[in-house]
């Protein structure tokens, strides 16, 4: 299909009422494209993207990336799927579908239109892993029956899928590993940490903290991982290998409340609760490929952005229906 303009494009984003497929959409409109975010609302809401509803630019397509999708596009970004374990476990059979249906279905679109598709991986694809930090030549560590595999394997299917598209039918490609990624509109007690541990403190109740608080993530600022996203998209390489994109900066579980109590100012205790089964006691990107081939850095440190996550959370009081 010809583009729509010179430098104008019609973009689709699945998953565009999610986290960060909500400020992807503003990216690309901010950009002076056009969007199309088609979202079934399992995890993602229309309170994401109430404000870009009056815009002439973009148009919301209520659907479920397992069905095949009939728009027509210049990219595809597709971030549908459910990316916290309290969401993609408790519907284990559907998480795999959205994962592997939902990438057959947005590469049958690519290969039809000739357009590059970019699929939003994840870092679970290393499981729990053995390396460190993580390089994507890193083949992981991941248990294929546990709880967390309905996500971490239809991911990883995902990826193959991709990869098989394009040597097989020359679709252009970009997939993204993404690392933890916090910032305004997580939801409320969705199961990840960061949203978990700021309406704790914000309530007054006991920061929950999962094993002794020793196991490490990298925390990336949704600004910076949209800006990643954009550029992975735009570039020339057709079948480029994947790229982890997340903040290098790795923190302990204990430091993280540390950081949360003190931008909150709350006085709330810790608690400590069992570890979840398989979940991954370290997890760092090396991100040393996207600055190579992006010119990428995360530009947002842990203490600012959790500032304006915690802001959001208390001007959204909405978010407690949630």
């Amino acid at each position: 299909m010809p583009k729509l303009h010179e430098s104008r494009k019609r973009i689709l984003v699945t998953g565009g009422a999610g986290f960060i497929g909500s400020h992807l959409c503003d990216r690309l409109l901010a950009d002076g494209h056009e969007v199309v975010c088609a979202d079934n609302l399992s995890t993602g809401t229309l309170l994401n993207i109430g404000h870009l509803t009056d815009n002439p630019g973009f148009a919301f397509l209520l659907h479920d990336v397992a069905e095949p999708l009939h728009v027509e596009v210049d990219e595809i970004y597709n971030l549908a799927c459910p990316a916290s374990p309290i969401h993609y476990q408790s519907d284990a059979v559907g998480t795999v579908k959205t994962a592997v249906l939902g990438a057959i279905n947005v590469l049958d679109l690519a290969k039809r239109l000739r357009v590059p598709v970019l699929q939003a991986s994840t870092s679970e694809v290393y499981g729990d892993p053995l390396v460190h930090p993580q390089t994507e030549d890193y083949r992981g560590n991941v248990n294929p029956i546990g709880p967390r595999a309905c996500y971490d394997e239809g991911k990883r299917c995902a990826e193959t899928l991709f990869f098989d598209y394009h040597r097989q039918h020359g679709v252009a490609i970009r997939i993204a590993r993404i690392f933890n990624t916090y910032g305004p509109r997580l939801r409320h007690a969705d199961g990840r940490v960061i949203s978990n541990l700021i309406v704790q403190a914000l309530g007054g109740a006991p920061l929950t903290i999962y094993g002794d608080g020793s196991q490490t993530r990298s925390f990336c600022f949704v600004s910076d991982m949209v800006e990643a996203l954009v550029r992975l998209m735009s570039l020339r390489d057709d079948g480029a290998a994947p790229v982890n994109l997340g903040n290098p900066r790795e923190c302990t579980m204990s430091e993280l409340a540390q950081v949360i109590l003190r931008e909150t100012g709350s006085a709330s205790t810790i608690a400590h609760l069992p570890l979840p089964e398989d979940d991954p006691r370290q997890r760092q990107p090396d991100i040393r490929r996207a600055g190579a081939v992006l010119g990428w850095a995360p530009s947002i440190d842990l203490e600012e952005g959790i500032r304006e996550t915690v802001g959001y959370f208390r001007h959204h009081p909405e978010l407690d229906r949630d």
